[in-house]
């Protein structure tokens, strides 16, 4: 069973930059295989994708895009976001997911989450 930590979260102005880091570990198949995203959500809404990365590319969500930008290093078990620009709307939780197959072979875990406030 796969496990994932967040890092890299914690206040940070409007117009300012973080970074989100995600390890994982306990992976029981070649970690590059996982389709890997950032999710994020605040008290009340649901949780909403942010960014998505596989073996055919990435996708983001139309409100982070050009601004946030996701990656990968699959010989460190590691995803990563890169957010620049901040501004208050940001402010949520902010969720790794790793996912892989389809269907009823389906399997998805998430991690704790990482708390990205962004305030003057």
């Amino acid at each position: 069973q796969v496990q994932l930590v967040e890092s890299g979260g914690g206040s940070v102005q409007p117009g300012g930059s973080l970074r989100l880091s995600c390890a994982a570990s306990g992976t029981p198949v070649i970690f590059s295989i996982y389709r890997m995203a950032w999710y994020r959500q605040v008290p009340g809404k649901q949780r909403e994708l942010v960014a998505r990365i596989t073996s055919d590319g990435t996708n983001y969500a139309e409100s982070v895009r050009g601004r946030f930008t996701i990656s990968r290093d699959d010989a460190k078990n590691m995803v990563y976001l890169q957010m620049n620009s901040l501004p208050p709307e940001d402010t949520a939780v902010y969720y790794c997911n790793a996912g892989r197959g389809y269907g009823s072979g389906y399997d998805s875990t998430w991690g704790q989450g990482t708390q990205v406030t962004v305030s003057s």
